[in-house]
């Protein structure tokens, strides 16, 4: 039991640490549904770089900074050309599928690097991932940039005439955002669940999407909310921990991805908007075209 909320905990950082990056896109007002691929070309290149080398250290950074060049990727396609940005984002997802499972087919099984030492016999990025959500509250809530952050998300054009530049604060985001999503992918990739497969991630980048949208674009709630899907995630892979004989795995398996589509669902009505407030920033998703 112990061992099964281990990974439980472990799994919700990793989606914590993703669904982070884009809610910090999307507190600038870029949506990226694109973050499976970026966890997915974090996590396969991550992998392909430790292997290669025989050091963790190299393999994260290689996973992450991927991941920041396709988060900057992005954002040149939607911030600069004014590309829709779901086009955008699942364009990142399509070449994400496509490229690692070309790329990483020459390596498919496992690391065989042994595991990452826990820290109070808890994964590292545990703390990782409770620091940054953190961090990240205050920064957003705190201090002057993440007022210039929401305001960016909120109404693009007073921040401009503020004299505060959208395009390089959107930029800024996207790039954490992008390193971030890498980051997470890396971490699955090499410490999670390092055994190298086509579409290794299995649609975790999308439950993370969908858990932003859960957070009320709150970092906090974020925290929460990344334990319930990291536990209904570790329930779908193992339930007859908790649930011995109830259901084949199969249908466990469909699990989080089914809380994935009520929660959007449910978000999504106008009577949950109106009772509860949705903070859904004003300008999300789009494109700023500066007055002359």
């Amino acid at each position: 039991m112990l061992d099964f909320i281990l990974r439980i905990i472990l799994a919700s950082s990793v989606i914590g640490i993703a669904s982070l990056g884009e809610l910090i896109d999307q507190r600038s007002g870029i949506l990226n549904v694109g973050i499976e691929g970026l966890m997915l070309f974090g996590a396969t290149f991550g992998f392909i770089a430790a292997k290669v080398t025989g050091s963790f250290l190299t393999g994260f950074l290689a996973g992450t900074l991927m991941g920041g060049v396709l988060g900057l990727l992005h954002g040149f396609l939607s911030i600069t050309l004014k590309v829709d940005q779901i086009v955008s984002g699942m364009g990142i997802w399509i070449l994400g599928f496509g490229l690692t499972t070309y790329i990483g087919q020459p390596y498919t099984g496992p690391l065989g690097m042994g595991r990452i030492p826990t820290i109070f016999g808890i994964s590292p990025f545990v703390y990782v991932a409770v620091a940054f959500m953190i961090i990240t509250w205050y920064v957003l809530f705190k201090t002057n940039l993440g007022l210039k952050i929401r305001s960016t998300g909120e109404d693009p054009r007073v921040v401009e005439s503020s004299g505060i530049s959208v395009t390089k604060t959107r930029y800024l985001c996207v790039t954490i955002g992008g390193l971030l999503g890498g980051f997470a992918g890396a971490i699955f990739g090499l410490h999670y669940n390092p055994v190298w497969s086509p579409n290794l991630i299995m649609g975790w980048g999308f439950i993370a999407l969908a858990l932003v949208f859960f957070s009320l674009w709150h970092p906090l709630i974020l925290l929460a909310g990344s334990l319930l899907f990291g536990a209904l995630w570790q329930l779908s892979v193992n339930p007859s921990v908790l649930f011995p004989g109830v259901m084949s795995t199969n249908l466990w398996r469909m699990v989080p991805y089914i809380l994935t589509i009520v929660v959007l669902s449910v978000i999504s009505t106008e009577r949950f908007r109106t009772r509860f407030g949705l903070t859904k920033p004003d300008a999300l998703a789009e494109p700023y075209i500066k007055e002359a």
